[in-house]
């Protein structure tokens, strides 16, 4: 590894944890239908979360000091920064996608589920295209009959990068909302036809969360 790129991983994480945490400290933060998650969060229950790639900054910072979520990363260097900086939030990180290392990383993840663990997936990650879910989530929560959680993140005043996912960075001071979807089950029997059925339901279900929550937050 080049000398550029161990200061790259060694600084940008830890940079961006204090930057993320100091920019939380600044929003009003609403949580809509929390009760889609929070049966599942009282039994201690196994879930698979699926949020887009453009919307994850501030998660780790929100949701980490309470849940021990196993978070699945690329294993190009953009995935060494995002576990590296997740993991100063408390997540732990399975290494792998649907690219390069996917299925090695979604058999962690089943282990990880059937223990008893809550994982997070990005399901357009890590190259995109933007908003359309691969298939690796519907595979996962076939082979252990856990619910898939839709969620996302809004914000009422933000900067979009030029990035392929166009990631979103909430402003200080706005007002951001979280926001929780229907838990999508697969069934241990879906054959292909289903499951690509149940993979454009998730899809779907996701763009219309991310609707939702821009709109709440934009109508502050």
């Amino acid at each position: 590894m080049r000398m550029w790129d161990r200061l790259l991983l060694g600084a940008v994480p830890r940079v961006g944890h204090w930057g993320v945490r100091a920019l939380a400290r600044t929003l009003a933060v609403d949580v809509v239908d929390q009760h889609y998650v929070q049966q599942i969060w009282e039994r201690s229950a196994p879930v698979i979360y699926a949020l887009w790639h453009g919307r994850l900054l501030m998660f780790p910072c929100l949701y980490g000091p309470l849940h021990r979520v196993h978070v699945l990363a690329s294993r190009h260097r953009d995935g060494e920064l995002v576990a590296r900086f997740v993991r100063t939030f408390g997540f732990e990180t399975v290494r792998g996608s649907s690219t390069r290392g996917g299925a090695v990383g979604l058999k962690r993840l089943a282990r990880l589920l059937m223990a008893g663990a809550e994982v997070a997936i990005v399901p357009d990650g890590p190259r995109g295209p933007k908003g359309v879910v691969q298939p690796g989530v519907i595979t996962l929560a076939k082979i252990t009959g856990c619910p898939i959680v839709p969620l996302t993140f809004g914000a009422s005043r933000a900067w979009r990068l030029r990035s392929w996912d166009e990631f979103l960075i909430p402003k200080p001071f706005s007002r951001a909302i979280v926001c929780f979807g229907s838990p999508l089950t697969v069934p241990a029997q879906a054959d292909r036809s289903l499951q690509e059925a149940l993979r454009r339901e998730l899809e779907e279900s996701l763009r219309a969360l991310t609707r939702r929550a821009d709109h709440i937050a934009e109508a502050a």
